[in-house]
């Protein structure tokens, strides 16, 4: 594990130090936004002056912010909340602020993808620090956990809103098959596909033209036909690692399909090799 081999044991302020700001973890949330930054300084003609704006000035929160505030959990929690706050400022300035086109697509099927990523693990986050503990189910501090999950992924206000009682089954019912709720696993999936299909011009009810449309295809429905009894029967923690391999393989096909580009050969290049007049053999170039 990559924390391991900068730091000898975990603690609370390595944890969300490494988390948080360490440039050497690559999930950390400053390299992220470095990244996100990065990405959108190459493409600055192609976004909004609004979105740059927003992206910039986050990323400037982030490099002001004493890193020894940790300390101080009044301070974290305001910290992590103004982190949350921003994000979703920045997701309403895309919305409200860029053509419906296919960079449009291609933005929403990655944040939808990464989003159903994220809710499955901070389930299985859940099952790791309690479900083990027979004792602990049922118990105030399972409730809390269970209170922490919904919070965590912004749920819990629309999840007291359909559910009178915090239960495992409605928990996970509400964030993995929940076609309403937009961080439940099923609409991000749904969303994710219907921006999929978006950019090839089609729609999932014509069927699929390409590996990636197939594989995403084959998750909705795969979701979609299955009930919260089945998710307990096969185990928390082995259906939300089945799906995180499904997702992973939707990714992957994603990429191979649009981003993993192949070189080209020139007409005189497909010769392959060939000998000058002196003997000597060449090799044939790819052009990128």
């Amino acid at each position: 594990m990559l924390f391991d081999q900068y730091f000898d044991k975990p603690s609370r302020e390595d944890v969300i130090y490494f988390m948080t700001f360490d440039k050497r973890n690559p999930n950390s949330i400053v390299s992220c936004l470095y990244e996100a930054r990065e990405n959108a300084r190459t493409i600055r003609e192609s976004i909004t002056k609004e979105m740059w704006e927003s992206i910039n000035e986050f990323y400037l929160f982030i490099r002001a912010t004493p890193t020894d505030n940790f300390r101080n959990l009044d301070l974290m929690q305001a910290f992590f909340a103004e982190i949350r706050r921003r994000c979703q400022l920045f997701h309403g300035v895309v919305d409200s602020t860029i053509t419906r086109n296919e960079a449009w697509h291609f933005g929403r099927l990655g944040r939808h993808i990464e989003r159903a990523d994220k809710s499955s693990r901070f389930l299985d986050v859940k099952y790791f620090t309690l479900l083990p503990d027979s004792g602990g189910v049922g118990s105030t501090l399972d409730l809390m956990m269970w209170t922490a999950v919904l919070k965590s992924v912004s749920a819990y206000n629309m999840y007291r809103q359909t559910h009178a009682a915090l239960t495992p089954m409605n928990i996970v019912a509400f964030l993995i098959l929940d076609k309403l709720f937009p961080r439940s696993i099923a609409y991000c999936v749904r969303q994710a596909e219907l921006s999929l299909f978006a950019i090839a011009g089609s729609t999932p009810e014509r069927g699929f033209t390409n590996i990636a449309e197939k594989s995403i295809s084959r998750l909705r429905t795969e979701i979609e036909f299955t009930d919260v009894e089945d998710i307990f029967k096969a185990g928390l923690h082995q259906y939300l690692d089945h799906f995180q391999q499904l997702n992973n393989e939707v990714d992957n096909a994603i990429y191979k399909m649009y981003f993993d580009a192949k070189p080209i050969q020139s007409q005189s290049q497909s010769m392959g090799q060939y000998q000058s007049q002196n003997g000597h053999q060449f090799q044939s170039f790819r052009m990128h």
